[in-house]
Formats: C-alpha cells, sequence, structure tokens
C-alpha cells in the first residue's frame, strides 16, 4: 500500500505487513470465535437468506395489491412499481453470528405511505403463520415491525422513496435519493446507507469482519453492549474497528484487536471519531456539528456515522457507561499485549468480569407485567427509561459511580413469582464521606414516575 495514501481522516499509524507470529494468533483468535458460536452455519445462513427472500416477494405482493386495490393503479403499471428489502446491520456487514436477528429495510416507491406500511402491511404479516411475537412501534424515533419469522429475529424499517418505480438496481447510497424525503425515511434508510459506507471505508474486510467478531464478542461478554442503555450498540462498534483498520491497514485481525484496544483507551474523548470526511448535501437535512448545533457540544463519546446526514450514533452515551467503557478499553489493552507476547491466550480477554463482586451496594430496577404480551412490551419501554435513572443518580453528589449491567436476569422476589418480569442491576460506589445520610428517594420517584406515563 503507498505510504502517503490516507484512509479516512488522517494517514495510517504503521503499514507494517503482517509476522508469522501475527498469521498464528489470529487462526488462533479464529478458531475461538468459532467455538464461541461468532460464525453462523451453512445451514443457518441459507435459512435466513431464503427467509429475506419470502419477505421480498411478500413485500412486492403488497405493493402491487395496494397499487391495485386503494391506488387504483391499472395493473400493468402495478407490475412495474417494485418494492424490496434491503439489509444492514451485522447481517448486511458478514459478521452475523448464530442465532443473530437481522436488520431489514422495506423501500417502497412514493405513493406506498408509512400508514400502509403499519395498517395493510402488518395485517398481512399477521397473517403468515410463519410470523410470531410482532409487534409495531410506529412512534419510535425510527419506527419499526418487530417479528419472528420462522424463528428468525426481524427488525423491518420501511422508506418511500420519492420515485414511481423502485427497481431492484435502485442505488440507495447516492445522496439524491434523499430528496424531498421526510425525516423518518431518511432515518431509515440510514441504517442501509450507513453499513454499505463502512464497508467502502475499510481496507481489507476480511480482516476487518474477523476483527469485529472478536470486539462484539468482548463487548457482549464485559456488559458493554447496549445502545439503550448508554453503551455501544453494533453500528458503533463496527465503525470504531473500522477505525481501526484504517490507521492499520495491513494488519491482521489478531492485531486489528489489539491495536483497537490501544487506539481507545488513549482515546482523547469527547473527540469525535470519523471514518471519512464530513460533508452537508445541501438537503436540508441536519448533520452532527458542534460548531452549529449546541447540543452536539454536550456529546460524550461521538462516533459519527460515515454516510449523509452524518449522526452521533452514541448520543445515549452518560459520563457513567463512558467510564465503564474506557476502563475496559485499558483492561482489553493489557490483557491482548500478554496474548501477543504469549504470555495469555485469547481466553482470557473473553471472561466476563464478575459484576456482583465489584460493588458493595446494587439497586435493582424490576419490570413486572401481567401477560408475556403486555411484558414484550412494558419491558423495551422500561428498558429505554433507564438511561434516564443513570443521569439522574449521576447528578447525585452522594454517588461516584453508576454501573449498569445490560444483562437482564429473573428476579426472585416472592409477590413477582407466576407473572412475567425482568430484573436490572445498578452498581453504586458511594463517595466517600463521613456521617452522610444517602437519600435516593427522589432520584428513584422521579424515574418511578415517568414509567407512570405510559
Amino acid at each position: 500500500m503507498d505510504a502517503s495514501r490516507t484512509l479516512g481522516m488522517t494517514s495510517a499509524i504503521s503499514l507494517a505487513k503482517p509476522k508469522a507470529s501475527d498469521l498464528e494468533h489470529t487462526r488462533e483468535l479464529s478458531e475461538y470465535l468459532k467455538e464461541a458460536g461468532m460464525f453462523e452455519e451453512d445451514s443457518e445462513l441459507n435459512h435466513r437468506f431464503e427467509v429475506l427472500g419470502k419477505l421480498n416477494t411478500l413485500v412486492r405482493t403488497w405493493i402491487r395489491d395496494i397499487s391495485i386495490n386503494v391506488k387504483n393503479m391499472p395493473p400493468q403499471i402495478a407490475d412495474t412499481v417494485g418494492g424490496k428489502i434491503c439489509t444492514f446491520g451485522s447481517y448486511r456487514l458478514g459478521v452475523a453470528g448464530k442465532g443473530a436477528d437481522i436488520d431489514a429495510l422495506c423501500v417502497a416507491p412514493r405513493h406506498i405511505e408509512r400508514t400502509d406500511y403499519f395498517s395493510s402491511f402488518y395485517e398481512l404479516l399477521k397473517e403468515q403463520p410463519e410470523v410470531t411475537e410482532m409487534r409495531s412501534v410506529e412512534e419510535a424515533y425510527v419506527p419499526v415491525i418487530k417479528m419472528k419469522y420462522e424463528g428468525i429475529e426481524i427488525d423491518l424499517l420501511f422508506a418511500r422513496l420519492a420515485l414511481k418505480e423502485v427497481p431492484d438496481s435502485v442505488d440507495l447510497k447516492d445522496d439524491t435519493i434523499l430528496k424531498n424525503l421526510d425525516e423518518k425515511c431518511v432515518r431509515s434508510l440510514n441504517g442501509c446507507r450507513v453499513t454499505d459506507e463502512i464497508l467502502r471505508q475499510v481496507p481489507n474486510r476480511e480482516s476487518f469482519r474477523l476483527a469485529l467478531r472478536a470486539v462484539k464478542l468482548w463487548a457482549k461478554r464485559h456488559g458493554v453492549y447496549s445502545n439503550v442503555l448508554g453503551y455501544l450498540g453494533g453500528v458503533s462498534w463496527a465503525m470504531l474497528v473500522a477505525r481501526t483498520c484504517q490507521l492499520y491497514p495491513n494488519a491482521t485481525a489478531s492485531t486489528l484487536v489489539e491495536k483497537f484496544f490501544l487506539v481507545f483507551s488513549k482515546w482523547t474523548w469527547p473527540a469525535p471519531v470519523y471514518l471519512k470526511q464530513p460533508y452537508d448535501a445541501k438537503l436540508g437535512f441536519k448533520v452532527w456539528d458542534p460548531r452549529v448545533n449546541v447540543q452536539d457540544r454536550f456529546h460524550l463519546m461521538p462516533i459519527i456515522t460515515p454516510a449523509y446526514p452524518q449522526q452521533n450514533s452514541t448520543f445515549n452515551t452518560s459520563q457513567s457507561t463512558r467510564a465503564v467503557m474506557v476502563e475496559e478499553f485499558k483492561s482489553g489493552l493489557q490483557i491482548t499485549e500478554d496474548i501477543m507476547l504469549g504470555k495469555a491466550t485469547w481466553d482470557k480477554l473473553f471472561q466476563p468480569p464478575n459484576f456482583f463482586m465489584k460493588y458493595r451496594h446494587y439497586l435493582v430496577v424490576i419490570a413486572v407485567a401481567r401477560t408475556p404480551e403486555d411484558h414484550l412490551e412494558w419491558y423495551g419501554l422500561v428498558e429505554s427509561k433507564i438511561r434516564h435513572l443513570i443521569l439522574s443518580l449521576e447528578h447525585n453528589t452522594a454517588i461516584k459511580t453508576v454501573h449498569i449491567n445490560p444483562a437482564t436476569f429473573s428476579c426472585r422476589v416472592e409477590e413477582y413469582l407466576g407473572k412475567p418480569h425482568s430484573s436490572w442491576f445498578l452498581g453504586v460506589d458511594f463517595n466517600k464521606s463521613e456521617n452522610v445520610n444517602i437519600d435516593l428517594t427522589n432520584d428513584i420517584n422521579i424515574f418511578v414516575e415517568v414509567g407512570k406515563l405510559f
């Protein structure tokens, strides 16, 4: 590779080629990840492919039917309007593990409305015997239908383009596709546009994918994988690994994992992470820019999506969740340095820390519902509000650290037995001060009152 070539915003830190030991460490890492279920079997991959094919057929049939029966379009025209399913996230990146869900987008022509999607298409899905555990979240920031299709979890978004027809060849990466679209459609398209742009920004996709599988497993095992609770979600981890690939373009996956911890344990947050030079396509959509948008100046760990309109993928991050992640990055660096020196094996990196030995005090949030159906909805709502409790506790002068564990547990409190419930644990470190009467009543009451609004 040309030493003067810039990948992303800066030139590479190192263009060193892999040594024999790097290749061996990568082989060992790959073996470990396979045993840990981070790769799909061919049969599972084929099953996902078939399910997406069936959904694609269902979408095209629905668009044709609604074009004729509701929009009064002649059948010969309705036959040409198209529509399609596009994937994004881990499946599209090529890093889906066993049992992973699929993020997908239903792309429709301009005469199909979002209200059609959440009414007639939702009803059509309901009629399919393959569909279970379906619910729509129409009022979400990014509206979505969640379901299982033949046992595979699918989050299906919707976007209508300002086009008469949506052929299979439609190019979603073209910025002009966003012209005359509403904010929700742009947000829905963002998943596909960002995923594809990430892949375009990495110098070696094979090394990127293996390193990302490793980082995702590490993040899940260490309890720092959850966008909704203020840690990082899948797209943010992918962007950090992609940035590492740009800085070490010739490195093998094992070296990339070590360099990932090196780079981000020393990163001077809130300096933003970019994969490419941001730009404004002048289509009227707000882009992340702290020079212009006051609220962007308060983001603590900005990781900026590479497709227009550029957004911060980590706006949920708090002081507490960032502190937990930085501590984990430092620990990961020590372990991976030992692995590279032959003093440790990969197993050590992926050992989960004992969360329940770390703190003297814990708070527990319990979500209880009458029925499993109610619990499915209530669980998601409570989880989305926990970060507000964390922010409130952070501002309590008696508290030094709040550490939320993303894992949910079945609680053993007697009165909840027999009812569907979930619980989350927060480790709390108090400021050491004598004769202080610690009262968290107000913080907890505020959180409970937020829940009552729903």
